[in-house]
């Protein structure tokens, strides 16, 4: 019997930390097309453009998954959920390596959008409640497993398959699941579901006019961010270039840019979760939009690389505490509108950026990828201004 965290400090944190690692173990599954699209296509006969649905329909089964997790897990512990959760992504990893052809390989990915809606409704609200005293720094920490998903994870995921096949990948990403699923289990505590944590409580909060800008700004940062990144390898390998050692280098100087990001958020936040987003979104968007006409110049795209992955690594936490602001008292409601929203605006990128590629050339989801971005920083910053507004007309509001 594993007791409140609240009364032990050194095993809260140690149950955000496990928390970290199940974020990590599932940003790493689904991105690992990132780094082994060319060699799946290849290994299985379909165009790149194909190969990219491996983002696409996790993303968009995540968003509907996640309302609906608010429902069947309404009453659960969130202990069993999470590592429910996991042992389905060690099931979508086995299914994957198993895959003979597209629809094979589409069913595991589909599996992992289950798990990646489910779990971030879930797992990416818990830091305020494993440490409530210092809650953005334990939001962070758990964030921190998408960065260091991405500075290991898909780098490491991109080499092994160099080096061995990108069967083994996954083979070993779904071994990673089943020690994630187990630690879970032995670290984390009772953790019962709150108030606030049902379809009742999504629709209170969706009524809010500025959880639907917000929305909108989620749509568009992330649709541009996937739009982009799903197609940075080929852009690399054909546009600029680049050996397979070098695009495991530079993918893995992304993910260190995205974990330096990803530090600096925590810090960042505290004192502006708006205009650390704004900056988030401009981190990204110019970088997407120079280097779709710097192929040529290796030195620049590197370094527009890694300020773009700053950005990247940002954006997480800059995203969700700007919308936990919004309603702090309905987090779990606000995690999902964050997680559905996000995940069909990942699966809507990916697919537009395949559509984009197919027709236009990889620069071409770059631009698109950039023009989101930029949008989305102006989108924020005008409604800020209209906030300031609102409050100088209605200072009693």
């Amino acid at each position: 019997m594993q007791s409140s965290t609240s009364s032990n400090p050194a095993s809260s944190w140690l149950s955000v930390a496990a928390v970290g690692i199940g974020a990590f173990a599932l940003v790493t599954t689904e991105f690992l097309p990132v780094g082994l699209l060319p060699q799946i296509s290849r290994g299985l006969a379909i165009s790149e453009g194909q190969t990219g649905l491996m983002v696409t329909l996790p993303g968009l089964l995540a968003a509907l998954t996640t309302p609906l997790t608010l429902l069947w897990a309404r009453t659960f512990d969130r202990r069993l959920v999470l590592c429910a959760l996991l042992a389905l992504l060690a099931i979508s990893n086995v299914t994957v390596v198993m895959a003979s052809d597209l629809w094979l390989l589409l069913l595991g990915r589909g599996l992992l959008g289950i798990a990646v809606g489910g779990f971030w409704t879930i797992g990416g609200t818990l830091g305020p409640r494993l440490r409530p005293e210092q809650a953005a720094k334990a939001t962070s920490l758990i964030f921190s497993g998408v960065s260091i998903g991405t500075v290991a994870g898909v780098p490491a995921g991109t080499l092994l398959g160099e080096l061995f096949g990108w069967r083994v990948v996954f083979s070993a990403a779904a071994a990673l699941s089943v020690v994630v699923t187990l630690l879970l289990w032995r670290t984390l505590p009772r953790l019962p579901a709150q108030a606030g944590a049902g379809l009742t409580m999504l629709a209170e909060v969706l009524r809010l006019r500025k959880t639907r800008v917000g929305l909108v700004a989620v749509l568009l940062i992330f649709v541009g961010q996937f739009a982009a990144y799903t197609y940075l390898s080929p852009y690399l390998i054909n546009e600029a270039g680049m050996s397979a050692v070098s695009l495991s280098a530079i993918l893995l100087g992304f993910g260190a840019a995205g974990f330096v990001g990803n530090l600096a958020g925590g810090w960042a936040v505290s004192r502006s979760p708006a205009w650390t987003l704004i900056g988030t979104a401009l981190l990204m968007g110019l970088p997407m939009l120079l280097l779709s006409g710097a192929a040529s110049l290796a030195p620049a795209v590197v370094l527009l690389v890694m300020v773009w992955g700053v950005g990247f690594g940002l954006l997480p936490i800059a995203m969700q505490s700007w919308l936990f602001a919004m309603a702090p008292d309905r987090l779990e409601a606000m995690g999902a509108i964050f997680v559905s929203s996000a995940q069909v605006s990942i699966g809507i990128g990916a697919l537009a950026g395949g559509l984009a590629v197919d027709h236009l050339g990889v620069p071409s989801a770059l631009m698109l990828g950039g023009t989101l971005a930029i949008l989305t920083a102006a989108l924020i910053l005008v409604s800020q201004y209209a906030a300031a507004i609102q409050v100088q007309w209605n200072p009693q509001r």
